[in-house]
């Protein structure tokens, strides 16, 4: 045999999907803590508590990590520091306007990190305010239209630890 072994196949995908997932509960347990920290830890009378323990259902998260996100957001849980939401701003390579949502621990290293990934892909990293006004309410998607510069600029700001959400507003 030539080294070929379905065990070593099954482990291999079972680490890339456990690190994903795993990426995933980080991000959405930061959503719930922030929003529980803001308006409180009841959903019923938080709107954006409730919308992100959905996502953390949809992504089939435990009940008792949605719990812990939730007394740590409201400071009844133990450890950890506090989290805040940020929000980025930026250029693509192809002159794509890019919002960037993020939820951190330390501002400074992330805004290192989001500079760093806009830098390598050709883009900029913009001040506050600069693209802002082109986003509705509800920012638009990125379904169609992606240059290669841009898609690989989306994939790297997605991948990044402290990312939640990525929108663009591509140039028609």
């Amino acid at each position: 045999m030539s080294g070929h072994s379905k065990w070593a196949n099954i482990k291999r995908d079972k680490a890339v999907n456990d690190a994903k997932r795993s990426q995933l509960f980080t991000k959405v347990s930061r959503l719930i803590s922030v929003a529980a920290r803001q308006s409180g830890g009841d959903p019923d009378s938080n709107a954006a508590l409730r919308l992100a323990i959905e996502k953390a259902k949809d992504a089939r998260m435990p009940k008792e990590n949605i719990e812990r996100a939730i007394k740590k957001g409201t400071g009844t849980g133990g450890g950890g520091g506090s989290f805040e939401e940020v929000i980025y701003e930026g250029f693509g390579p192809h002159g794509e306007a890019f919002l960037v949502k993020a939820v951190t621990d330390n501002k400074n290293r992330t805004v290192a990190e989001i500079r760093n990934i806009f830098d390598r892909a050709g883009g900029s990293l913009g001040s506050a305010g600069c693209t802002h006004y082109i986003f509705s309410p509800d920012p638009k998607s990125p379904n169609f239209g992606m240059e290669t510069g841009s898609k690989d600029l989306y994939e790297q700001l997605e991948e990044q630890d402290d990312v939640c959400q990525v929108y663009v507003n591509f140039p028609l």
